[in-house]
């Protein structure tokens, strides 16, 4: 099964030239236009040469710039012309409805970031990196900044299920000694989204530089930690907030867990028990 669009631009993204990168950007930004529109019109629109459209194409992995526009209007017809409204409008009315628009307008956009990461998840992908994290000997998790919440509710739930799972760079603890302890057969999941944490990015590079496996979840194809990752996620975070959502961040890390869950199997099931055991002895946990 061919990588959906957005993947392809995240996998090749910071090996494209300039007029390319630009191109690609006009594409993220503009599917409709680039779905509904000649090629001669998106070119005039975007201020580049039809050429350099037909060369993203070829670059992404395309035989031509019709079959890259025909995936973008496959993704369009599985979203059933979901469009948001115009931000602005979106917060004028919110103002004018006391809080309430707010509340209805961000659960439609974490529920619709949902219905999106559904329809254009890569699944055989996502079934080979949790078939890579089944087996890694070590896996660390990092989100810096905002990404730290999805970041460690993955960890809090892998080391339930695993003893070779750490969440890495917390306080009071060198993220470069837990690097240090990466190699071949290992994994380090970053989750990371704009405004970038500098660390995140470096940390990836290093640990791909050791051979180990780098998972990174994130929201635009220009995120910078992207060219050092073995395996790519771009999860749909819209918002009328100020903030990005987690909301589908959230539920693909959950999905993630539970499919490893199940991979575990007995395994699993017994370690389950014994920090339940262990929980109970040392008075953590109590029935409510």
């Amino acid at each position: 099964m061919a990588a959906p669009l957005d993947t392809r631009i995240a996998a090749r993204y910071n090996d494209l030239s300039g007029r390319l990168k630009q191109a690609a950007d006009y594409i993220v930004s503009n599917p409709f236009d680039v779905a509904t529109r000649s090629l001669r019109s998106v070119a005039e629109e975007s201020d580049l040469a039809p050429a350099s459209f037909s060369r993203l194409a070829r670059a992404l992995g395309y035989d031509s710039f019709g079959a890259l526009r025909g995936d973008i209007r496959i993704a369009m017809d599985q979203r059933v012309n979901k469009r948001r409204p115009d931000r602005l409008k979106q917060l004028t009315d919110m103002q004018e409805d006391s809080g309430q628009g707010f509340m209805r307008a961000h659960f439609a956009a974490c529920a619709d970031n949902i219905h999106r990461l559904a329809d254009q998840i890569d699944e055989p992908a996502l079934e080979q990196v949790v078939h890579r994290l089944h087996a890694a000997h070590l896996v660390l998790v990092m989100g810096e900044l905002a990404s730290s919440g999805v970041a460690g509710q993955m960890t809090y739930q892998a080391s339930l299920l695993f003893d070779n799972w750490r969440m890495a760079g917390r306080t009071g603890s060198l993220l470069g000694a837990e690097l240090a302890a990466l190699g071949p057969g290992d994994a380090l999941i970053i989750v990371t989204k704009p405004p970038f944490a500098a660390r995140a990015v470096h940390a990836a590079a290093l640990a791909r530089g050791k051979g180990a496996f780098v998972v990174v979840i994130t929201d635009t194809h220009t995120c910078p930690a992207l060219q050092h990752a073995s395996a790519q996620f771009i999860i749909p975070s819209e918002s009328p907030n100020f903030f990005s959502s987690y909301a589908a961040s959230l539920c693909f890390a959950e999905t993630l867990i539970g499919m490893l869950a199940g991979i575990g199997s007995d395994g699993s099931r017994a370690r389950i028990d014994e920090v339940e055991r262990n929980s109970r002895q040392l008075h953590e946990v109590q029935d409510g």
